[in-house]
């Protein structure tokens, strides 16, 4: 009954995004206790040879509670980003800890990236996961992960390589390869801002031979000859690529399209909860979810949703020229009342949610 208690006031919660760090202010002279008391933390970790700087959301409780670990999406790479604002409200209210991290090499947490290699970010949500497992407040077998785009591939990753992580939630992660979906979005970022069939052609062609390049099926003369073609373009900038490119035998990207997110699903047995935007124009969600039900028969823990007018960010956006504009990355704040529902839900129903 107090579970459904604390799913019924998740209305209230939407109406006040920032209750977490409202608490930290003065109370004025008529305000109430709040219900949700939450102890912020700020804590290291090692994982491997670099040390990682997080900060923990705990409710009170008088037991043990669940655990989510934050990994990130590309262009929020700090704990801080909007994008993770909802999780610090929304999860401790339904008792519910939340830890977010600097992403290696950003904020607190070194100057040495991960340079592309998902398994290294992985295995960094799993020392997150596993230093939790030491705090007596927390039940160290209700630990899992939350990710949304490049966060929701590293996620199942994190789960597929550990048994410290106990369930997942992915969200507007393409269950295709990089390059596949980076030619989606930005076909769509250029169709968007008006520009021609021509130019998407172009764009493709310049795109499939860098990863041709990649892949070791183009030459890196050819290759950078079709990026020197369109780097003058006004629409490169919505490419996400540098005008140049590095070796294949150390490149990022490479690891990156060799990585296929499908493959990784595969291999998780914990609950998974899969959430895509229907209005994304970043992934391709109508081939993701297709390839979804390929697997759905040897992943009978896993559950697919697609949010009703939610774009890639979770957000109602009727913009899309607005919504894809690069000057936002990094600015998505989820707003969907759908997804917040769905998640709660879901969080519910696989006993995470306290009494």
């Amino acid at each position: 009954m107090r579970s459904t208690t604390r799913l019924l006031a998740l209305g209230a919660l939407l109406a006040s995004p920032v209750q977490a760090a409202a608490q930290a202010s003065p109370p004025l002279p008529w305000s109430a206790p709040a219900t949700t008391r939450v102890t912020v933390e700020d804590r290291k970790f090692a994982s491997g040879d670099a040390e990682l700087s997080g900060t923990l959301y705990m409710p009170a409780s008088a037991k043990p509670v669940a655990a989510i670990v934050v990994t990130h999406s590309a262009s929020s790479p700090l704990r801080g980003a909007s994008l993770y604002d909802h999780l610090k409200t929304i999860l401790p209210a339904l008792g519910i800890a939340v830890f977010v991290y600097d992403r290696r090499g950003s904020g607190e947490s070194g100057t040495q990236s991960a340079g592309g290699n998902f398994n290294i970010l992985a295995d960094d949500a799993i020392a997150a996961a596993q230093s939790l497992k030491g705090d007596p407040r927390i039940d160290p077998r209700r630990i899992g992960t939350w990710g949304l785009s490049q966060g929701g591939w590293i996620s199942p990753l994190a789960a597929s390589r550990s048994r410290d992580i106990a369930f997942v939630v992915s969200v507007s992660a393409p269950v295709v390869t990089a390059d596949v979906q980076m030619i989606f979005s930005s076909t769509n970022h250029l169709r968007a801002n008006g520009y021609s069939d021509a130019d998407v052609e172009q764009m493709v062609a310049a795109r499939k031979a860098v990863d041709g390049y990649m892949r070791g099926t183009v030459s890196r003369a050819d290759a950078q000859a079709k990026l020197d073609g369109i780097k003058t373009k006004p629409w490169f900038k919505y490419l996400y690529m540098g005008e140049t490119f590095r070796d294949r035998e150390i490149s990022g990207w490479r690891k990156e399209i060799e990585n296929d997110p499908l493959a990784n699903l595969g291999s998780v047995t914990v609950p998974t909860l899969i959430l895509y935007g229907a209005d994304d124009a970043v992934v391709p969600v109508a081939d993701s979810t297709e390839r979804l039900k390929g697997v759905a028969a040897k992943m009978p823990k896993m559950q697919v949703h697609v949010i009703g007018g939610a774009d890639h960010a979770m957000q109602m956006s009727p913009d899309l020229k607005v919504a894809l504009d690069p000057k936002h990355d990094g600015t998505e704040r989820p707003d969907s009342p759908e997804y917040f529902a769905v998640l709660a839900s879901w969080l519910a129903a696989q006993g995470l949610v306290a009494d």
